[in-house]
């Protein structure tokens, strides 16, 4: 299958030529006219020019030009919207060592909002998700330094480390009134993003918890060992706090399942910047029906698969309304070896629908559960008015791309609670050790969301002849 060019959120090198400009000499017979729009841009960057030479001469200390210069070019880029940003040559490497080769730190996927440092979504076993970190958590401080106004290079600089070394990091969480400090001693980030398990005798579990470029293979080859086992008569998918990755692999998992068709577009200003990756039909044998779980983490690559899957009606969709990342990254290399994180195009599900600050809404909603603590908490205090909680999303960052088809809200969003533990952010490793179908039973147990993909699975099978397509 042909590599895509574009990234869900990460990924893909694409090289550019730089635009210079060209002096045109005017001639009496043809005088050149000059738009407005480029007579602004002349006068604006003469003002910058002036206002570097100012500070260069009468800054209180000497400065670094080239610094001053690296900076004006990353709050430009800020002020674009949450996703696109300039990299030094170092931030160029961590990010190309994401999605190529490991990397250590504490595991956490992070984004800004109101210029605090805030988690969109712990990964699944690092050291992050075993302390405890939920999404929606914010961090506001790194050691001693404040997190406010922190680009998130800086941010991910910071947290990532040697393995074996600490990083204290000090969160506020929705109903603390205190800052609680935590010391989280860094680790190899893995790379393997799929766990597989059996639900019951014939019914699949198989979680993505991220999209990387290993991901398909992992996931076809537990597909594989799963059905050699027994024959599969409904599979779990479970993409919840999943926070994406690469495109190519969101469009490789969707195609497994989909036949003819397209699976996801993007669209931009420019013609190459709008694309169209269709579904290729390879003979595959897996036609049980398929239940996809998502909720408020569920972001970017992993919204692209639940669209797909439910414009096609290929999968039920269960859980929560997703995140609503849904804008394309590309990354620019530039010839000193830094490069540019630039948002490009949005996101489109085969029926045209934009994922950007929508999301994907579940066929079948089912809330996401709070903690045991967050109810005791409530039950406390039955006098105080009963308020809807609110979670995290694309559209609730400062400066967000609009979906393409509304007028941009610049209403100030409420205050947001986290969104709370569903069952899958229970860090088992901190538990006894059991065996896998004790382990199944306690995931049951706790999990709403997946008891009710279960049961429709289940309940799918009970009419026979039912299309699975």
């Amino acid at each position: 299958m042909k590599k895509p060019f574009f990234s869900a959120g990460k990924k893909i090198m694409l090289l550019v030529l730089i635009a210079v400009p060209v002096l045109l000499f005017a001639f009496r017979e043809q005088p050149t006219i000059v738009d407005a729009k480029t007579q602004d841009a002349y006068k604006s960057l003469e003002t910058f020019s002036n206002v570097l030479s100012i500070v260069e001469k009468n800054y209180v200390e000497e400065i670094n030009v080239s610094d001053a210069i690296n900076g004006a070019i990353k709050g430009m880029l800020a002020s674009l919207d949450p996703h696109s940003s300039y990299m030094n040559p170092d931030d160029f490497k961590e990010l190309k060592m994401e999605t190529t080769g490991a990397f250590t730190g504490i595991g956490i996927e992070i984004t800004m909002k109101d210029s605090i440092l805030t988690i969109v979504s712990p990964i699944e076993g690092t050291p992050g998700f075993k302390m405890g970190l939920k999404a929606g958590d914010r961090i506001i401080k790194i050691g001693d330094e404040a997190t406010k106004d922190m680009t998130l290079m800086e941010a991910v600089k910071r947290l990532r480390g040697p393995k074996g070394t600490e990083v204290t990091i000090s969160i506020h969480r929705e109903g603390w009134s205190d800052l609680k400090e935590m010391t989280i001693v860094r680790d190899v980030i893995p790379l393997h993003s799929i766990k597989a398990r059996t639900l019951e005798p014939g019914f699949a579990y198989l979680r993505i918890s991220s999209f990387q470029s290993q991901t398909t293979k992992d996931f076809k080859q537990a597909l594989d060992e799963l059905v050699k086992k027994e024959p599969i008569q409904g599979l779990v998918l479970d993409l919840r706090n999943n926070p994406g990755g690469l495109l190519d692999q969101a469009v490789e998992i969707s195609d497994i399942f989909i036949d003819d068709g397209v699976i996801v577009s993007t669209k931009g200003r420019l013609e190459n910047q709008s694309m169209a990756f269709k579904a290729h039909n390879e003979g595959n044998a897996y036609k049980f029906p398929i239940i996809v779980l998502v909720n408020e983490g569920s972001a970017s690559a992993s919204e692209i698969v639940a669209g797909a899957l439910q414009d096609d009606k290929r999968a039920v969709i269960v859980g929560a309304q997703t995140f609503g990342k849904g804008s394309v990254q590309t990354v620019i290399p530039m010839n000193d070896g830094s490069g540019l994180r630039l948002t490009t195009a949005r996101y489109y599900t085969p029926s045209g629908r934009s994922i950007q600050a929508k999301g994907i809404t579940p066929d079948i909603m089912v809330p996401s559960v709070f903690t045991e603590a967050k109810k005791d908490e409530e039950a406390k205090d039955e006098k105080k008015p009963k308020k809807e909680p609110q979670y995290m999303r694309e559209k609730d960052l400062k400066k967000h791309l609009t979906n393409g088809d509304e007028k941009p809200d610049n209403k100030k969003p409420d205050e947001l609670t986290p969104p709370p533990a569903d069952g899958t952010s229970a860090p088992m490793d901190e538990e006894p050790p059991m065996d896998e179908e004790t382990k199944t039973k306690d995931m049951l147990e706790r999990d709403q969301q997946l008891r009710t993909g279960l049961m429709l699975l289940k309940g799918i099978g009970c009419f026979k002849g039912m299309p699975t397509k």
